[in-house]
């Protein structure tokens, strides 16, 4: 559990404001991430606070440059940076704790939050609210052509859920899609290819009651 930064009061993990003395804390970079400001007014606006960003660096992901915001602490990523700071902040992991995971969501996730729609830095278009990831319990503001915008805490929840095996649970989600998109695909063409009307020159010969027994299993087996 972090401490505030004003008053040293352990800070509750689903909020940065501390309760006995109101300060905002930074709880994503102060303390855990070198970053240095490469620019102070950056062309992009703050969603929440409508200010300019800042342009800063962060070296633990090789100098990966994103958007800030010096009120709010929320981070603005453009599409991709997200996974390369999750990969180079976090060490290969093989496993899935799944009561972890539960316990991370159960402690994190912001209770009785509004629900609002932002605009995006960079086109102030309104962005989509989905959730990042299976089981992140992150719901993020995303513009299809700019980026992610995260308010602040959730980039270290999506580093907690990494170190969980969540991304592994995510890409096994994913890869399930995949199968079974690509068996529907299959079967379509299979039905497609033997419900077609076949031409008979008499009694059907038993070549062809062989191949539509053997078809029909197959069929069974993808179904």
């Amino acid at each position: 559990m972090a401490n505030c930064s004003s008053c040293s009061a352990p800070l509750p993990a689903n909020t940065q404001y501390c309760s006995y003395c109101g300060v905002r804390n930074d709880i994503d970079l102060l303390g855990k991430h070198d970053y240095q400001v490469i620019d102070a007014t950056s062309e992009r606006v703050c969603p929440e606070c409508a200010q300019s960003l800042q342009t800063i660096s962060l070296d633990a992901a090789g100098s990966l440059h994103i958007e800030r915001c010096a009120n709010c602490y929320g981070l603005f990523f453009d599409p991709g940076e997200i996974e390369t700071l999750l990969d180079s902040a976090v060490a290969p992991v093989v496993t899935v704790n799944l009561e972890l995971l539960s316990n991370i969501n159960k402690d994190r996730y912001p209770k009785n939050a509004t629900v609002k729609y932002l605009k995006c830095p960079v086109c102030q278009v309104l962005m989509n609210r989905v959730i990042y990831g299976y089981r992140s319990g992150v719901i993020i503001d995303q513009c299809r052509s700019h980026g992610i915008w995260l308010d602040g805490g959730q980039i270290s929840h999506l580093l907690e859920w990494k170190k969980a095996g969540g991304q592994i649970l995510n890409q096994q989600k994913i890869n399930a899609k995949q199968e079974k998109a690509s068996s529907e695909q299959f079967k379509k063409a299979f039905r497609k290819d033997y419900s077609r009307p076949q031409q008979s020159y008499g009694e059907q010969s038993i070549d062809g009651d062989l191949v539509a027994s053997v078809a029909e299993v197959i069929f069974k087996i993808f179904e």
